[in-house]
């Protein structure tokens, strides 16, 4: 049977047509009455794509002629074609009702709005031979193949699609909004403010401007949001894509998604490109999964060289991208010429985090006891994005203490009468709705203000982003919880803390402070404690590391675990890396060890010795009770220099150790005490601390407080837990250079 367009139809298209039609009537019964919905051939192949399975698996040129014939049927319908003829015409057999047309039916109206002029121009009446003169709808002037462009060449339907979407800079974030990133908006200035605003002078200096910048750290430190500030303040399209939305899984369809940004960046240059989340399609290539990723990388690299400026008109054209896993990245596109700049975005420091603390409350309402520099201190280890969401739970915490101010209103000032079976919380939120609603707004509204009390309220609710990622942050451990031990926690301080807080004193002697501290001695004396505590003193990142949980029974997984401890350090600089246990790690490489426990030992002394600066402010202390045990290159200056030896504790010392344990229960120190503690020989920091338990049980069954008499009872039952120390001694004597 004849068609619209001339020709007969295959008898092949005539079912596929049918429930093509099905599909489109149901997309404009579907449709609110005051939709705006576009029906075009894309929108039509994405819906079926999505939710038609048999006419999924249609080859895609025969379903795409077979949408346009029956738009044109539809188009023809709503502008007041004879319906019937239109419909038996181009579908035999199909039964489909037909909507009436007239000025009061919206959806009809709705649809006439969906077709662009060019698509909706005038009809004119038009006999043909085909149908015996029959008057049959024809467009006044023919309009030129859909499919083809003048030239004879195809366009993309997704060009045509995505030919309307917004590529104005952003203007939901500025440079204002953002806190304590005054380095890395420095760094992006030099890499970006010339080229986009004066490419002639790099023109005229034949000088390429660089064509790819990737900013690199851990999630929440703001590597996304900076993208679209400076996108934003320089005013220039922006074309953001979501690394993801790249992949596609027909072959082929992927690149040339990519393709299409980079030519669109082209036409519309000066131009800013972010990629964010890039590591998810550009993997190395060597360990793709997937033939597509190795497609996706190259492609992307052909990209990336095709930015040269005689090769956009002179107009530049940057690629901004943003991971959390650089070294995941394909080596090929962190060469010059691509992403040849990298900035790191670490984990904030103190006067960075109140930076941020007052960029995100500069537009609430505070009250006067805010206090910055104390809420830096207290949030160690907290990102951008984790001080973003304490503001908003403070924020929260303001709005509950209102909310508990109307519920006290609400209870005094109305009763109302409710039967007895009903709920007491039911009755007061009653009460509390009918106050909200009628009662005037007063005094009570300018108690909204956010105060320190409330960040406090906060704090504890909120856990940073370092501590979900399997390490801790500052510990709470200090000075004061560490009895006796003088020596060492000057020797400590001298090694680390003091570079930390005062680095200006080593740069004016010149020289270096040593990177590595080993604590050794008898178990129980308060190694990994000193560690915490020296944290703590240095307001330093801390991450602890238990020797074992490192290593891993399949081949180069425990080398890439203490590798990942390093990179995660330098996100977090100034950071001490504490490793306990460290013979377990490091045994002493002979005949006898395995080859998997050689290459861990390899990797963790490659890393402690550092390229460069890559150790700058990275602070190692390892402990053990196995010196003799561990590989003497560890030892050696530069890694682990400084051996410091933590005996038992003197007499002195347990008195000292006593006191601090005791110093927050209800317990008088008295002379007694004090000649306990002198008793208690060969006791460690951990056997007295087992002592005061002890002591406790004896109080809590007497349902009392605890006594001198439960210390001499629990001293009968305590023994010292080191047993052997003439084997410290003899390692002691033999290591007499460099150690306590």
């Amino acid at each position: 049977m004849p068609s619209r367009r001339g020709g007969g139809r295959p008898s092949l298209s005539q079912g596929l047509d049918r429930e093509v039609y099905q599909v489109v009537r149901k997309i404009i019964d579907d449709q609110p009455e005051n939709g705006k919905i576009r029906l075009s051939v894309p929108t039509i192949f994405e819906t079926i794509k999505k939710s038609n399975s048999s006419l999924n698996r249609k080859p895609k040129k025969l379903l795409e002629d077979s949408i346009e014939r029956v738009l044109e049927v539809v188009k023809s319908d709503v502008l007041g074609d004879d319906e019937e003829d239109s419909i038996e015409g181009d579908f035999e057999g199909l039964e489909e009702k037909p909507i009436p047309v007239s000025e009061s039916n919206g959806i009809n109206k709705s649809i006439v709005g969906m077709w662009s002029t060019a698509k909706s121009g005038p009809l004119t009446t038009k006999p043909t031979e085909s149908t015996g003169g029959d008057s049959t709808p024809a467009p006044a002037t023919a309009p030129p193949n859909k499919r083809r462009t003048h030239g004879g060449e195809s366009v993309s339907k997704r060009r045509r699609a995505e030919a309307a979407v917004d590529r104005s800079p952003p203007t939901h974030v500025t440079l204002a909004d953002l806190g304590g990133l005054d380095d890395v908006v420095q760094e992006l200035a030099d890499l970006l403010v010339l080229p986009m605003t004066r490419p002639q002078v790099y023109l005229s200096s034949n000088v390429q401007p660089p064509r790819g910048v990737l900013l690199h750290g851990p999630p929440g430190c703001g590597k996304t949001m900076i993208a679209n500030a400076f996108a934003a303040e320089l005013a220039i399209p922006f074309i953001p894509i979501s690394a993801p939305s790249i992949v596609s899984g027909m072959s082929g369809e992927s690149e040339k998604a990519l393709r299409e940004h980079f030519e669109e960046a082209k036409k519309i240059a000066p131009c800013l490109i972010f990629i964010d989340e890039i590591d998810a399609i550009t993997p190395k290539r060597e360990s793709a999964q997937r033939e597509m990723e190795k497609r996706i990388v190259a492609q992307l690299l052909t990209c990336m060289d095709d930015l040269a400026l005689d090769k956009t008109d002179g107009k530049p054209v940057i690629v901004l991208a943003a991971t959390n896993r650089p070294d995941s990245l394909d080596a090929a596109l962190r060469r010059g010429g691509r992403f040849d700049k990298e900035i790191n975005m670490t984990v904030p420091s103190e006067p960075v985090r109140e930076q941020i603390l007052r960029a995100l409350t500069r537009k609430m309402r505070l009250a006067d006891d805010l206090d910055f520099k104390t809420l830096a201190k207290r949030t160690p280890g907290f990102v951008g994005a984790d001080l973003n969401d304490l503001v908003s739970t403070a924020g929260s915490a303001a709005i509950k203490r209102y909310l508990d101010i109307l519920k006290s209103n609400s209870g005094e000032e109305m009763e109302i009468e409710e039967v007895d079976e009903i709920s007491p919380k039911v009755k007061e939120l009653r009460r509390l709705i009918i106050h909200a609603k009628e009662a005037p707004i007063g005094e009570e509204s300018q108690t909204i203000l956010v105060s320190n009390a409330d960040f406090f309220t906060a704090l504890p609710k909120i856990q940073p982003s370092s501590k979900r990622e399997g390490f801790a942050t500052i510990p709470d451990t200090t000075w004061a919880d560490i009895g006796a031990l003088g020596d060492i926690r000057d020797e400590l301080g001298t090694a680390i803390v003091e570079p930390i807080k005062n680095p200006d004193i080593y740069a004016r002697v010149g020289i270096t402070a040593p990177t590595g501290v080993l604590l050794w001695g008898p178990p129980g004396c308060g190694k990994t404690l000193l560690a915490k505590a020296v944290a703590n003193e240095s307001r330093a990142n801390f991450i602890s590391v238990k020797g074992p949980e490192l290593l891993n029974k399949f081949v180069g997984e425990s080398e890439r675990a203490v590798r990942q401890v390093f990179v995660r350090a330098r996100s977090s600089i100034p950071c001490v890396i504490f490793f306990d246990e460290l013979d377990a790690l490091v045994p002493r490489r002979d005949d006898t060890l395995s080859e998997a426990s050689a290459r861990v030992v390899n990797t963790l002394l490659t890393e402690l010795d550092g390229l460069g600066s890559s150790r700058q402010g990275i602070y190692v202390i390892a402990a053990t009770n196995r010196p003799d045990i561990i590989d003497p290159a560890m030892l050696r200056p530069g890694r682990l220099e400084t051996l410091l030896f933590v005996n038992l504790p003197s007499p002195s010392e347990r008195v000292e150790i006593l006191q601090t344990l005791v110093r927050k229960l209800a317990i008088d120190f008295d002379e007694n005490l004090r000649k306990l503690a002198e008793d208690c020989e060969g006791f460690s920091g951990a056997d007295l601390t087992s002592l005061l338990r002890r002591a406790g049980y004896s109080a809590i069954k007497r349902r009392d407080t605890i006594k001198f008499e439960d210390f001499v009872a629990a001293k009968a039952f305590i023994r010292p837990s080191v047993t052997d120390m003439k084997k410290y001694e003899k390692l002691r004597r033999d290591w007499s250079g460099g150690v306590i």
